[in-house]
């Protein structure tokens, strides 16, 4: 067994002596960089609800994801974080799951930060398209040039940044609150709406929120000093989730119009300083919410990096991606990639494609905790001198591993058939390229042909035939359950929801996505069958 005290980075990446708070705050901007986004729950699901669900998330959300984050980077501080964690436990195609799904979800997002930079500027200064993909050209150059250059820098542009963040909306809570009006809690949910209907309308947005303490452990190859991770997740948590309550509860209560809130209207946070405050407030907190968008694509820009970056380096990507720069010890082909890509990707429509996302992350959070307990069991805690362990022994462990797992599961059920039936399509990707770049690049074979054998009659790694049909079983069960609960759910008012939201398309059609997911579920079950009975003939016995 490694030693367990040393850094597993990737040879060529330079490591950098890193502060506690530089990691706080790297993490602040990687799941927060502000309480952006919440508006959107509020007229959903009601304010009271909001406030509530803020409130419960960092307990049985935020709380056992930045244990587990913080137990695993502890003991295997490992470049490409979750990859790792997956890899060590159930083997290198699981491992490239993970490391698909955060890294896609990565890709597919980034774009985002860069239009919302533009469009909030564009209320400063009107632009024109040319203006506006001038503007976006050198959002990306900026960012890009401060990670060519390293963590150590992202870290004090996070720092920055962050502080910038924290003080805006610290001055909303404290306006806010210094002119309390109304309730913030009444009403609880909207008079029209169920309870569970109104979860469902907010659960997807307030994971959203409380999603990417992960992240930091992508980078943890390039610290020296990879413990203080640990330390900064635990103080970034509480952190993050004071920013969300005491801000959303100052403002509802001062400007009350729960009904009217939204992020891109004239109600919201900015709207509680301009209206105990003055009018020029307004363009204060216009300016802040541009710097929250640079802080999360900065940060986003250097995790996301490395989720190809770990994938050439194990050869279940194209080689160029491992690419090291001599000076500074930097994967600078993963960042230029992903510059690249969103620099493309900014110029579209992106609402199939958060759709997507979310359902990636939400794959991610129900294999990580599965692969904590797998790893307890590999690396006992006799072995693990000096490393941070999740509290309460295996009561804690499960506990905090089961949460997240059960809340994924749930959201993936009550977030939308349309989010369903896209999320199981998106990750289907993964199997069909890890089968692609294995048999291509080889894997972790040319590494250790030993320790990973290949089965010469599939040309994929010995017992891939079984876990493809373990993943064809758990996909097709997955879309069965879902279309009956779905039908249950949604019956009542998926039809005309729909039609209303999409227009044409599969979408817009109800009965089609269920229908959709019965039948590929059936037949993605039976090809799990298949290939089960295949590999039962084809995988050595040990």
């Amino acid at each position: 067994m490694a030693d367990l005290n040393q850094t597993h980075g990737v040879a060529g990446l330079k490591k950098y002596d890193m502060k506690v708070s530089g990691i706080v705050f790297m993490i602040y901007c990687l799941v927060a960089a502000g309480a952006f986004g919440i508006e959107e729950m509020i007229p959903a699901s009601g304010p009271g609800l909001t406030l509530v669900m803020l409130i419960i998330f960092p307990i049985i959300w935020a709380l056992p994801i930045s244990n587990l984050v913080a137990e695993m980077g502890s003991i295997l501080p490992s470049e490409g974080g979750v990859y790792v964690w997956v890899r060590e436990a159930f083997g290198e195609f699981w491992g490239f799951q993970a490391g698909w799904w955060a890294t896609i979800s990565t890709y597919i997002t980034n774009g985002v930060y860069v239009a919302l930079v533009v469009g909030y500027t564009s209320q400063f200064v009107p632009m024109s398209e040319a203006t506006a993909f001038l503007l976006k050209i050198i959002m990306i150059a900026i960012f890009t040039i401060i990670n060519l250059m390293g963590i150590r820098e992202v870290g004090k542009v996070s720092t920055i940044l962050s502080i910038l963040i924290i003080l805006a909306f610290a001055a909303v809570a404290l306006v806010g609150f210094m002119n309390w009006n109304y309730n913030p809690a009444i009403p609880f949910i909207p008079e029209d709406m169920t309870l569970l209907e109104s979860i469902g309308g907010c659960i997807g947005i307030c994971i959203w929120m409380y999603c990417g303490y992960e992240c930091i452990s992508n980078m943890a190859g390039e610290v020296k000093n990879p413990q203080v991770i640990p330390k900064g997740l635990i103080i970034a948590m509480p952190l993050i989730a004071l920013t969300y309550v005491l801000p959303t509860m100052g403002g509802i209560a001062s400007i009350g119009q729960w009904e009217n809130w939204s992020t891109d209207g004239a109600v919201g946070y900015a709207a509680v300083l301009t209206e105990n405050l003055g009018h020029v407030w307004g363009y204060v907190f216009l300016f802040v919410a541009i710097i929250s968008q640079c802080a999360i694509f900065n940060t986003y820009l250097a995790s996301g990096s490395r989720g190809f970056f770990v994938l050439a380096d194990d050869n279940l990507c194209p080689e160029f991606l491992v690419k090291v720069s001599k000076g500074r010890g930097v994967p600078y082909v993963g960042i230029l990639s992903l510059s690249i890509v969103t620099m493309f990707l900014a110029q579209y429509d992106f609402t199939t494609l958060v759709m997507t996302e979310v359902v990636f992350m939400l794959a991610l959070y129900i294999i990580m905790p599965l692969a904590v307990i797998k790893l307890r069991k590999t690396i006992p805690i006799s072995e693990r001198e000096g490393c941070f362990i999740i509290p309460w022994g295996k009561t804690g462990l499960y506990l905090f591993a089961g949460l997240p797992v059960v809340i994924s599961v749930i959201a993936l059920l009550i977030n939308g058939t349309d989010y369903f039936l896209i999320g199981l399509l998106a990750t289907s990707t993964g199997p069909i390229f890890y089968i692609l770049f294995k048999i291509k690049f080889g894997g972790l074979y040319k590494n250790d042909p030993i320790l990973y054998p290949v089965n010469l009659k599939t040309k994929l790694a010995v017992g891939d035939t079984l876990r493809i049909s373990l993943y064809c079983m758990i996909a097709g069960i997955f879309a069965v359950v879902g279309h009956f609960f779905l039908i249950w759910y949604e019956g009542d008012w998926g039809e005309e929801y729909y039609l209303e939201e999409y227009e044409s398309g599969l979408f817009s059609n109800f009965q089609q996505m269920i229908d959709s997911l019965l039948i590929g579920g059936l037949i993605v079950f039976s090809i799990g069958i298949i290939l089960y009975i295949i590999g039962k003939k084809v995988e050595p016995e040990k």
